[in-house]
């Protein structure tokens, strides 16, 4: 059997293209995992992480949260460590600490100017499939 050589290049292109999708799980971690962070490195972390509104305006985002804890403890909220809420929503069953980082300058990425605030709330995740998709809020109640 002959492979011609543009459908191999066609499998090639197409296997890219989906590689490079990022899984709501990647982009949850991506935009709000950030076992490191500090209250100082909002402007950094977001920047680099490229965290922004969509579209090709790329408008700052007004809010963003880092949990500060690694991807095993988070994922526990939608298990064992969290209390099912409505829907797909989980609240977590301890508090994790949290940098909350608001937006000072209603300017466009990558010129975004943060205030960095550490809190230790309960969280609440929106969940699929076992893991975490959405930061949905977080809940100083108990």
């Amino acid at each position: 059997m002959e492979i011609h050589q543009s459908a191999v290049t066609l499998l090639l292109v197409l296997s890219a293209s989906f590689t490079s999708q990022e899984s709501p799980y990647e982009k949850f971690v991506r935009q709000h995992v950030g076992p490191d962070m500090n209250e100082h490195k909002c402007d950094t972390e977001i920047r680099d992480k490229e965290i922004h509104y969509p579209g090709p305006e790329k408008h700052c985002k007004k809010k963003n949260t880092f949990i500060q804890a690694d991807e095993a403890h988070i994922k526990t909220v939608c298990g064992t460590g969290g209390k099912k809420q409505s829907g797909n929503l989980y609240k977590s069953s301890t508090p994790f600490p949290v940098i909350t980082c608001e937006l000072l300058n209603p300017d466009k990425h990558p010129n975004c100017k943060y205030k960095g605030k550490k809190s230790t709330p309960y969280i609440i995740l929106a969940c699929n499939g076992g893991l975490p998709v959405h930061y949905e809020k977080e809940d100083e109640a108990e």
